[in-house]
């Protein structure tokens, strides 16, 4: 189907004018992603976030950028994973239990913490193997999406608080739920037993 020639050429410079827009719009875009890279790669914390799996400079900066770095915000890891919106929330009265994820959220950090996990799945093998693991258990991908992130986020809090790089053999034993639990077990026997 034809137009007028008029119309043709009118069409034809309004294309081009759109694709120079484009055009300007994507080097704008790369232009702020190097300058954001740069910056986030002279951070004294960029070693440390960019040595977990499936974290780049541009999700390593927004995940610092939505976090802060002030050791002091975040006293435990469930306080970020709460305002992460991957801690769970219980609600529970009289015989009625329901679990359920956060809705109030950051979401910025959500986002960038679903696009890190989503990476995390096929560079990782650890993360591949808790995705597996969660989605063996029931949970659907979103879910074990999230609880992966919320393992991930642990495991970079603890290497923010210790200044360690993560390693992907030796920090989840360090910073799962696992450990955790049976520490306060044991704790809680000491405490028990005196």
């Amino acid at each position: 189907m034809r137009q007028l020639p008029l119309v043709e050429q009118a069409m034809g410079r309004q294309a081009l004018t759109l694709l120079r827009q484009l055009s300007a719009a994507c080097a704008s875009a790369d232009d702020l992603e190097a300058a954001a890279a740069g910056s986030f790669n002279q951070h004294p914390d960029a070693g440390i976030i960019t040595s977990f799996p499936g974290i780049g400079p541009l999700t390593g900066a927004r995940v610092l950028a939505e976090t802060g770095d002030d050791r002091s915000r975040f006293q435990d890891a469930r306080g970020l994973k709460a305002y992460a919106g991957v801690a769970p929330i219980t609600r529970a009265s009289g015989k009625s239990r329901s679990v359920t994820h956060r809705k109030v959220k950051n979401n910025r950090l959500a986002a960038a913490g679903y696009t890190w996990a989503f990476a995390a799945l096929t560079a990782s093998p650890g993360a591949r193997a808790h995705y597996d693991r969660r989605r063996n258990d029931g949970d659907r991908h979103a879910a074990a999406q999230r609880n992966l992130f919320g393992r991930l986020l642990g495991c970079l809090h603890h290497c923010l608080a210790t200044g360690q790089h993560y390693d992907d053999h030796r920090i989840p034993r360090l910073c799962s739920r696992n450990l955790s639990r049976s520490l306060t077990t044991q704790i809680s026997a000491s405490y028990l037993t005196t």
